[in-house]
């Protein structure tokens, strides 16, 4: 019976206390012994204990017993707050029929809050709102109280006040969720249909799918298949989160679970794809997701060569637990061969390196972030084109698109100027305002990718003290004045530190880059020219002179004027050669 389980998630901003509520849902529903209790329970890799982020949706099976003295399997997925990760939220909402949602008494109503309720409400998700941190001297919860009651049109009394760090009325959640969330549908006597949202690889149990069960019942002696690829698998164990990984012999309908497949390769079993019974089939599949569309593309080399076969087997093994990452194989001149990897975001990419070099204990190289264009030929052709090396030749373009997003900044409405001129100061145009809540400002506006991945949410937040808060979503390509700038180390170009960027930009960054590269090159016994291209023409150049010979080596000691009258000799020396150079 599917009528005393409940699956929810919990949803915010980054930083509003979803993983401190997720500890105390935990411990009060004594799924973690207060022994086992640490803080971010869920958050199992050192990154995210580290970051104080949550990086990949968890799940986990508590047992409650409610005021009607009835015991309920409540099953809980945490996701993440950051922009970055908007796509692992989205993916645990398909799994839930409720969701909690977190705000910052002190902080109120951010971008990601906006943007994950818009999600969850998409999904038709019933939506338990909280506030939290009730506790700081800062706080209030009367006024985010009507914030968020006149956002989801309910009372300000419905509205649920909890310090997760401290405990205070988190019991009254589980009581909510109770009351509020749907049970799953009763289906355990139809076909099996089963949708893997999210995976990860284990080195005896091969992919571990986690699943939640829509129709059926999944026994430890089935045979499974999976609709998208078509492969058949008998589970090596199937089993419940707990939160660690609980074996049991059955999954039924409405409940959360794992499966161990013992498959070996991240391709036989995909995240979004519904598993069935191979003997017994169901008629269709599931309606998986979206597929992630990455918007930062940056080159990943090995910094031994030797690496390059264990780098694919990691990227590959990444891609499996995050589906959002995609790479392919590149060489390039001055590094060798590599991947041009795609992410959704800068945040993603740190991730993904920060766990490339520790789970992987490999050394390697990023080049520098660039977005995807769309380049317009002479011959008609729309041709994609993600790393600046493969730009075709200026003679065979018509026009370059970029990328445009939707960005909108929630900030405290002092900070308005500031946030204006560093928008329009990056080719952003303002689009409309509006207040959400007294004393602050949702701003909307249309801005080039580009001018946003590198330093834009640092430059945001450095402004604003830290107030504002950012969300981003992708518009639509748009043609603008872009050429390629080239770094030329003695007349020979350096693909890996290539750029396209706007006209405009171009003598300033390529002067920046030549400035930087000149104090970086050791100096030769000749000399060496670094050269900015753009257009067809040099814009900028700077010279690394040549190291002079130590005449003064074998001069041990003696009266100085020798040593003047040597440093004098080669002097003279050094200017004539440069003047026959010049010549």
């Amino acid at each position: 019976m599917t009528q005393h389980i409940r699956n929810f998630c919990i949803i915010a901003h980054v930083d509003h206390g979803k993983s401190t509520l997720a500890d105390r849902l935990l411990q009060l529903t004594g799924a973690i012994s207060e022994r086992e209790m640490t803080d971010q329970a869920l958050d199992s890799m050192d990154l995210e204990k580290e970051k104080g982020v949550t990086i990949k949706a968890s799940a986990v099976r508590m047992l409650y017993t409610a005021k009607d003295k009835q015991q309920y399997e409540i099953n809980l997925i945490d996701t993440p707050g950051h922009v970055d990760f908007g796509y692992e939220v989205s993916r645990a909402l398909k799994a839930c029929e409720g969701a909690i949602l977190v705000v910052d008494a002190t902080q109120g109503i951010e971008a990601q809050t906006l943007a994950n309720l818009y999600q969850a409400l998409n999904a038709d998700l019933e939506i338990v709102p909280v506030i939290n941190k009730i506790d700081l001297p800062s706080a209030r919860p009367d006024e985010v109280a009507e914030d968020v009651g006149s956002l989801l049109g309910v009372q300000p009394e419905a509205v649920l006040r909890v310090s997760a760090k401290e405990g205070i009325n988190v019991e009254a959640i589980l009581e909510a969720i109770v009351e509020r969330v749907p049970p799953p549908k009763d289906a355990d006597n139809e076909p099996l249909r089963a949708l893997i949202f999210d995976a990860h690889y284990d080195s005896y149990k091969g992919v571990v799918a986690y699943v939640r069960v829509m129709e059926g019942t999944i026994k430890s002696s089935d045979i499974l298949r999976t609709f998208a690829t078509n492969m058949d698998l008998r589970p090596v164990e199937i089993g419940i989160f707990s939160p660690s990984m609980k074996p049991v012999d059955k999954i039924s309908s409405g409940e959360v679970g794992y499966i161990a497949t013992g498959f070996k390769t991240v391709h036989e079993c995909r995240v979004g794809d519904t598993l069935t019974v191979a003997t017994a089939p169901a008629a269709e599949p599931l309606p998986g997701y979206f597929t992630p569309k990455p918007m930062v593309f940056a080159g990943i080399y090995p910094v031994e060569a030797d690496d390059y076969t264990e780098l694919r087997e990691s990227l590959e093994k990444l891609q499996l637990n995050d589906a959002s990452l995609t790479f392919q194989p590149e060489t390039s001149q001055a590094l060798g061969f590599g991947f041009r990897a795609g992410f959704l975001g800068l945040f993603h990419m740190e991730i993904i390196q920060e766990r490339i070099e520790r789970e992987y204990l490999l050394d390697v190289l990023f080049t520098a972030p660039s977005v995807e264009y769309e380049v317009l030929t002479v011959n008609n052709e729309v041709v994609k084109v993600d790393s600046p090396a493969e730009l075709p030749d200026p003679s065979k373009i018509i026009e370059v698109r970029e990328p445009w997003m939707n960005i909108e900044i929630i900030t405290p409405t002092d900070y308005y100027g500031p946030i204006m001129e560093l928008v329009t100061k990056r080719r952003g145009i303002f689009k409309q305002q509006e207040y959400p809540a007294p004393h602050r400002v949702q701003l909307d506006f249309e801005i080039p990718l580009s001018e946003v991945i590198v330093d834009f949410f640092d430059q945001l937040k450095s402004k604003t003290k830290g107030y504002a808060s950012l969300d981003y979503q992708f518009l639509e390509y748009r043609p603008d004045k872009l050429q390629k700038l080239e770094i030329l180390v003695n007349g020979e170009p350096l693909d890996a530190l290539a750029a396209i960027v706007h006209e405009k930009d171009a003598y300033h960054k390529g002067q920046r880059l030549i400035t930087k590269l000149k104090d970086l090159i050791p100096r030769q016994l000749y000399d060496v020219a670094v050269q900015a291209s753009s257009g067809g023409r040099i814009i900028s150049r700077a010279n690394v002179k040549a190291t002079r010979k130590d005449v003064l080596a074998k001069c041990y000691g003696g009266d100085i004027s020798r040593k003047k009258k040597l440093l004098e000799k080669q002097k003279t020396r050094q200017e004539t050669l440069e003047d026959g150079w010049q010549c």
